[in-house]
C-alpha cells in the first residue's frame, strides 16, 4: 500500500483563502502592486518564496502559518461545529431584532394620523371659502 500524502500546494491554498475572503485575483493583485496574471501564476505554483508569502498573508489577513497549514476540511469542520442558529428559514439565517407586528401597528397609527391631518386641512380649506 502506498502512503503518499497530498503535496503541500501553497498556491491552491492561497487561491482558496482568497475565495473564502470573497476577493478577486484583480483585488489581490492591486493590493500587492502586481497584475492578475501574476496572481494566477502564484496560485498555480506549488511553492512561493517567503517574502511574497508574507505579503500575500498580510493582504489576506492571515498568518504565513495559516496559509501553510490551511485545510478546507478543517474550516468546514469548524464552521459545522460552531454555527448553531435556530433562526434558519429556507436555508437563510433570519434574525429579527424587533417585533414585526409592532412595526405594522406603528405604521397603521402613522397612516391614520396622516389621514386625520388631511381631513382637518381640507375642512379648514372648505370653511375658508
Amino acid at each position: 500500500m502506498s502512503t503518499l500524502t497530498k503535496p503541500n500546494h501553497i498556491g491552491r491554498k492561497i487561491s482558496r483563502i482568497r475565495e473564502l475572503r470573497d476577493m478577486k485575483q484583480e483585488a489581490l493583485a492591486q493590493a500587492l502592486g502586481t497584475n492578475q496574471q501574476a496572481i494566477s501564476a502564484i496560485e498555480n505554483s506549488e511553492t512561493i518564496d517567503e517574502e511574497k508569502l508574507k505579503a500575500i498573508a498580510e493582504v489576506l489577513g492571515v498568518s504565513v502559518e495559516g496559509i501553510k497549514n490551511f485545510s478546507e476540511e478543517a474550516v468546514l469542520n469548524i464552521i459545522g461545529n460552531t454555527y448553531h442558529d435556530s433562526n434558519v428559514v429556507n436555508g437563510n439565517a433570519y434574525s429579527c431584532n424587533f417585533n414585526p407586528l409592532d412595526k405594522m401597528v406603528e405604521l397603521f397609527e402613522r397612516l391614520v394620523l396622516a389621514e386625520k391631518e388631511k381631513v382637518e386641512y381640507l375642512e379648514k380649506l372648505l370653511k375658508g371659502k
